[in-house]
């Protein structure tokens, strides 16, 4: 049996999504956008919009993106993953860093 995105998402992500979807729908209201007028400006039909709003982990990433960007939202997308904010991968590269540093040997061959 296929298990789906929801089935193995855990639950804090997938709160998370839930008040994503719900975080979109207040923008769009305070922007005075029906639901119809969203999916029509993100691409999507009003159904998938509806499934955006709800957070369903299933829609298309390409789909929220769209959404973020028709609120005037879609420059968030540039800090989420961001390598110089990303904490543990800062500790990692530091990890990764020599104790002691030695110079290359001249093999000769130049």
């Amino acid at each position: 049996m296929k298990s789906s995105v929801q089935d193995v998402m855990p639950l804090k992500m997938r709160r998370a999504m839930i008040r994503f979807g719900a975080d979109l729908a207040m923008a769009r209201r305070k922007r005075r956008l029906t639901a119809a007028m969203m999916a029509e400006r993100v691409g999507v039909s009003k159904s998938t919009y509806a499934r955006i709003e709800k957070g369903d982990p299933a829609v298309a990433m390409g789909a929220y993106a769209m959404a973020l960007h028709v609120l005037g939202l879609g420059d968030s997308l540039f800090s989420l993953a961001d390598p110089g904010q990303d904490e543990t991968g800062l500790l990692l590269d530091r990890e990764q860093v020599p104790k002691r540093v030695r110079p290359v040997k001249n093999t000769g061959l130049l």
